[in-house]
């Protein structure tokens, strides 16, 4: 299921949506749009079980370095 909204874009984003149909990158603006808004959602997921695993308890397991090292990385990561 879809729904259809009305957004407002600076003109050169819309440039860049209409350049990636033309390229043949995607099939429309909705598309690139879906595809740059699922990114960010995956994203945050991302950094939402990186801060759960750095604010987890000391045990020593095989994850933690990984947690330490995602607790560095910058809340802005593309």
């Amino acid at each position: 299921m879809s729904r259809q909204i009305a957004v407002r874009l600076p003109d050169d984003i819309v440039d860049y949506l209409d350049l990636a149909v033309t390229e043949g990158r995607d099939s429309s603006r909705a598309a690139v749009i879906t595809r740059a808004l699922e990114r960010e959602r995956r994203r945050e997921v991302a950094l939402r079980d990186v801060r759960i695993l750095s604010e987890k308890s000391t045990d020593v397991d095989d994850l933690d370095e990984l947690a330490r090292y995602g607790a560095t990385l910058p809340t802005d990561v593309p």
